[in-house]
């Protein structure tokens, strides 16, 4: 009581006496900042500065050229022996699947010139295709279309797609191939509808992951045309019927994440399964056959029954590198969120 009593009657005192000096005291004058130390000041304050800058200039500096130029021979090693593990796979996987699948071997003194001809053509339009694909679909990645396909509904996209995908190419397959014009136009829209089926996956996946994903849709497809190409005549004609059987298979396990609720984990999960390793191994199927069935409609063509269409024949070959590699990126990518 007698704390509370003395504060209050310090600060009654105290009140008139700071009000006084308030307003009728002048303010003290200040003899320490002046224009010579202020100038001072500031020229301290901008060499601290430009110091600071210079320091972070020289670090940022030395941090690229360590990053850059940090011991280039161990990194040549390094490349060399990863192109060394890639090569020695690659060529034991091909013996390999070579020895399984192509134990019967050509028995008619090996590829004519006319079926080699015809399949190094269809190899060139596939080629082109793909190229026009990744084009189209850089090009809707950097116009922005992407993202607006991406915000559409997922039923639009997928079936308008498709019935664009199809039509353009029925109407490619329906053209004679003496109509050039009409025909590679028709192709060129095919090619437009499986840019903007890729280019949404391409837009999400990095460019590092893409060119794997790419390097090891060449790899095995180069093998599996290469035993199609040397394996007996008409020896994977047959397994046309069940390919099919099993493309519409992996196509309704696509549209299962469409159809079933979020809460069947486990279904969607076994769906997922089946739509990118069998998918990944029928459209490995679909190469050989498709490889074969050039060669096939090369000994039709020499015998007059058939016109030469290498456009036609690259369509399906087509179909099988995109398949295969929008499968091949998915996995890459689930692998490096399982490492995370």
């Amino acid at each position: 009581m007698s704390f509370t009593l003395t504060l209050r009657a310090g600060l009654s005192c105290k009140a008139p006496q700071l009000g006084i000096r308030a307003f009728h005291q002048t303010a003290t004058k200040n003899t320490f900042f002046t224009a010579r130390t202020a100038s001072l000041a500031f020229r301290a304050s901008s060499k601290s500065g430009s110091s600071i800058l210079t320091r972070l200039n020289a670090t940022r500096s030395r941090g690229y050229q360590q990053y850059a130029y940090a011991d280039p021979t161990a990194r040549k090693a390094e490349l060399t022996r990863k192109l060394l593990i890639g090569g020695a796979v690659f060529g034991g996987t091909l013996v390999a699947v070579n020895a399984v699948f192509n134990q019967e071997g050509r028995t008619d003194g090996g590829m004519p010139l006319f079926e080699r001809s015809y399949l190094n053509k269809t190899f060139m339009h596939t080629g082109l295709g793909v190229g026009i694909i990744g084009l189209t679909a850089y090009q809707m990645i950097q116009s922005g279309f992407v993202y607006r396909i991406m915000v559409t509904n997922p039923w639009i996209v997928g079936l308008g797609g498709l019935a664009l995908s199809i039509g353009s190419m029925v109407a490619t397959r329906a053209i004679d191939p003496d109509n050039y014009i009409p025909k590679y136009l028709c192709w060129t829209a095919f090619n437009a509808t499986q840019a903007a089926f890729v280019a949404p996956l391409m837009a999400i996946a990095p460019p590092a992951l893409l060119a794997r994903a790419g390097l090891y849709t060449l790899a095995m497809m180069g093998s599996l045309s290469i035993i199609g190409a040397t394996a007996k005549q008409d020896k994977y004609l047959y397994i046309g019927g069940p390919l099919l059987a099993g493309a519409a298979i992996v196509a309704v396990s696509g549209f299962a994440p469409l159809v079933l609720p979020a809460t069947a984990v486990r279904t969607l999960a076994f769906t997922e399964k089946l739509w990118l390793y069998g998918g990944l191994a029928l459209f490995g199927g679909f190469t050989l056959y498709d490889v074969q069935k050039v060669l096939y409609h090369a000994r039709l063509a020499r015998a007059g029954v058939i016109k030469e269409d290498p456009v036609n024949e690259s369509i399906g070959l087509e179909l099988d590198f995109l398949n295969i590699f929008i499968r091949m990126v998915q996995i890459l990518m689930m692998q490096g969120q399982r490492r995370k």
